[in-house]
């Protein structure tokens, strides 16, 4: 399996490849984009790379 591809069971038609179709990084972390190599099924993953807590200052 390449870097391409996860395993994930697709809730759709049961497959248990993904591919990535696309990749960006946003201001929340790395974003990606992944579909079933069978019926297109697709969803997308948003990394937690990012502190999303501050010191409250008074």
């Amino acid at each position: 399996m390449s870097d391409l591809e996860i395993e994930r069971e697709c809730p759709a038609c049961g497959n248990d490849t993904f591919y990535l179709a696309a990749s960006m990084e946003i201001h929340l972390g790395k974003k990606t984009k992944w579909h079933c190599t069978e019926c297109d099924y697709g969803y997308i993953h948003i990394t937690d790379d990012i502190e999303t807590y501050a010191k409250a200052e008074a």
